[in-house]
């Protein structure tokens, strides 16, 4: 690349930076560079995949009040390409009575606040709509319309292949080494391969998110955890096919399972949401756990029989999470560099990445977002105060991935 000066950078390409890129490109064109320290598409993140689940339900009215905007965010997108990303299959929060469904009414109760609409279903009323689950009233349930998935690695390159046609550059395998100060006010990224200038900076780096802001005296609390999702390969395929079956999240008393229809291989989808193991980007492994394969074919052997079968394979991805698991959407002006901007997606923003990704461009373009975004500050107390105690199952309490104690070592 020739071209060593910018308008805008974002640093980290994957779902998040690369919706920044997009909707950055949208009003800056050619001003507007993407760097990415792997290569496009990669699997050491968070942000690849065939599916993530995208739904109204969330269990506090700070993300349920920004969970419409983002499917009006990918819209524009699927518009634009021609290519749909985001697939309506219906969404369900299931829990059992007595246990866990106090859960359940915290997402009711943020939805109401919104007026987004649901029902409550009963055990056997879930089983009449979808006769796979083997629930009876043990169970219950909240369904919402308008829940699904959107298709991650397709979404990450259209964002990409819109954002270039409309004259952004990105350069990949290219880890940045440090961000500095110029004495005209301006900012150089240092990289192996050049340094690169700019007005703006968006770093959107997941687990690296420390190794760039840290340059600038700014140090972010995060839990990296490993995770897995599971594939099967069910005989029932046309069971579990998004026009039969809904995304849904069980409520357990120890951790969240969920699962996904079919869609862009021919397998089950199934996971724990934040049940891995402490990590670092460098540490980490890429082999699957056998337990948790086993814990979520268990489940399914008793809710959903007909979607076991033989495992197609499993794979990993990280989770980079704030103590709060809440997002983390801020400018470092707090060490003088409030032409830094900084998002950390909490291991839960897929959904969002098209929404963040607007409001980043905002942020960098316009200084401010016609977003709420007043939750996810740097200064708010989960991130400044060392002693506080982590919550990373959204809305069931205090406990840390895979039940165990909080370590010293943990937080990076």
């Amino acid at each position: 690349m020739d071209r060593k000066v910018y308008d805008y950078i974002v640093v980290g390409c994957g779902g998040i930076g690369s919706a920044a890129l997009y909707w950055l490109s949208k009003r800056a064109g050619s001003g507007v560079l993407g760097i990415e320290q792997f290569e496009l598409g990669h699997h050491n993140g968070g942000s690849q995949d065939h599916s993530r689940i995208i739904r109204m339900a969330y269990h506090d009215d700070i993300y349920t009040k920004l969970t419409p905007e983002t499917y009006k965010a990918f819209a524009v997108a699927e518009e634009e390409s021609g290519i749909q990303l985001v697939y309506k299959t219906g969404g369900l929060l299931l829990a059992k009575k007595g246990e866990t469904d106090h859960l359940a009414k915290k997402y009711a109760d943020a939805m109401a606040t919104h007026n987004i609409p649901y029902e409550w279903l009963s055990g056997r009323q879930l089983r009449a709509r979808y006769p796979q689950f083997t629930t009876d009233d043990k169970y219950v349930a909240v369904y919402q319309k308008d829940g699904g998935l959107v298709d991650a690695a397709m979404t990450n390159a259209v964002h990409i292949q819109l954002a270039r046609g409309k004259g952004a550059s990105v350069v990949e395998n290219c880890p940045v080494l440090n961000l500095a100060r110029n004495e005209n006010g301006t900012i150089t990224i240092n990289t192996p391969k050049s340094e690169f200038i700019c007005k703006k900076v968006v770093v959107t780096s997941g687990a690296w998110i420390n190794h760039v802001v840290g340059s600038v005296g700014v140090h972010v609390p995060i839990y990296v955890t490993q995770e897995q999702v599971t594939y099967l390969a069910t005989s029932h395929m046309k069971e579990y096919v998004k026009d039969k079956f809904p995304i849904f999240i069980y409520h357990s008393t120890k951790h969240d399972i969920y699962g996904m229809p079919i869609h862009g291989n021919s397998g089950f989808k199934i996971g724990v949401d934040a049940g891995g193991p402490f990590v670092t980007a460098e540490s980490r492994t890429f082999t699957p756990d056998p337990v948790r394969e086993n814990n979520c074919i268990d489940f399914l052997k008793e809710v959903l029989p007909t979607s076991v079968g033989p495992i197609l394979y499993s794979k990993t991805c990280l989770y980079t999470m704030p103590p709060d698991r809440n997002f983390i959407i801020d400018t470092c002006h707090r060490t003088g560099f409030d032409d830094v901007i900084v998002c950390n997606g909490a291991g839960h923003a897929y959904k969002f990445a098209g929404l963040l990704g607007k409001i980043l461009g905002e942020m960098a373009i316009d200084g401010k977002t016609q977003y709420d975004i007043s939750p996810f500050t740097l200064d708010r107390e989960a991130l400044k105060d060392p002693d506080y105690k982590p919550v990373f199952f959204m809305g069931t309490g205090n406990k840390l991935p895979g039940g165990g104690e909080k370590k010293d070592k943990a937080k990076l």
